[in-house]
């Protein structure tokens, strides 16, 4: 098939983009939000394919994957094809509801054609999605191999724009976890973090990576946090226990569902979690096994061939 797909979040993307299709990514000349085109930072295969919006309009669509509630429109406008109405369509829904998890009404809970795709059983049953067929497909990762070394005893933290987004990802809780274990925080815009919330420098540590040198800096940590209060579960923490990582993280979204009991300590008090830093950090033979085993569910639950074959599924259904 020829599958329409708007560059919106690379990690997701890249596992998406190894099914035996042809993926259509729009692509502008600023390379704006709605024209990244192909990734600069990750390897995407040849069937990734730029198009402009002029050529859209020229090209066969078999399926279009929404991402956000304008693409809809952006759609039509490029391609002069209806999502859901003139070529089949699915929503695919990254985020868990940011204002409330009660009131909080799907962009297309109104809409019966257009399937939402949840990325987390615990986003769907959090979103208000009306009379909107729903479903799961869960995170599926490109395993990365046992890299994990912990020959550095920190503590490995991924989080994108910290000082913006705040209390949402944990960000205030940091200080008191760089006293239980210095932290190496990696992620884009994490600049003078340590100065915001006033922790010294050599206790938080912050790095902007490209993908490719990522995942062996995290390796070389003792052990991962993942102190989000409130976002979907993160691909980090995936890809943390996929590179054999032990995982401390706050008991929040789909973190219980992620982490069994013996791959790490789960918990909301940050006290706990901060117990079971200093452990891993002084015990890493406890360290390494708690990681194998971390390894071992990741690799059971979110294994890149189970994410493509139940997209193989829904496809074939959407598209009958």
């Amino acid at each position: 098939m020829n599958i329409l797909v708007w560059h919106v979040h690379g990690s997701w993307l890249t596992s998406f983009l190894q099914g035996p299709h042809t993926y259509l990514l729009p692509v502008t000349p600023d390379r704006g939000p709605d024209g990244l085109g192909r990734a600069r930072t990750w390897q995407w295969p040849a069937s990734a394919r730029e198009l402009t919006p002029r050529e859209l309009r020229e090209s066969d669509i078999d399926l279009i994957v929404l991402q956000r509630p304008h693409e809809a429109g952006l759609a039509h406008e490029w391609t002069g094809r209806r999502p859901g109405r003139d070529v089949p369509a699915v929503y695919v829904e990254h985020n868990s509801p940011h204002a409330s998890a009660v009131d909080t009404r799907h962009p297309l809970a109104d809409r019966t054609d257009i399937p939402v795709v949840h990325v987390t059983h615990f986003n769907r049953l959090m979103w208000d999605n009306g009379r909107a067929p729903t479903t799961v497909v869960e995170h599926g990762i490109i395993d990365p191999g046992p890299l994990w070394t912990g020959e550095e005893r920190r503590a490995a933290v991924v989080v994108n724009e910290p000082v913006r987004r705040g209390r949402t990802t944990g960000t205030d809780l940091l200080p008191g976890f760089a006293e239980a274990a210095p932290l190496d925080v990696f992620g884009m815009r994490t600049e003078g973090l340590a100065a915001h919330l006033g922790i010294p420098d050599e206790r938080c540590r912050t790095r902007d990576l490209p993908q490719t040198e990522l995942h062996p800096a995290m390796a070389r940590c003792r052990v991962y946090l993942h102190p989000v209060r409130w976002t979907s579960l993160g691909l980090s923490l995936l890809e943390a226990m996929f590179l054999g990582m032990p995982v401390v993280a706050l008991d929040t979204t789909e973190i219980r569902e992620a982490v069994p009991e013996d791959a790490g300590v789960v918990s909301n008090r940050p006290e706990v979690l901060a117990d079971a830093l200093r452990h891993f950090l002084g015990d890493p033979e406890h360290a390494r096994t708690t990681g194998e085993r971390a390894r071992a569910a990741a690799r059971a639950r979110y294994g890149a061939q189970r994410f493509l074959d139940d997209w193989e599924r829904l496809m074939k259904e959407v598209t009958r």
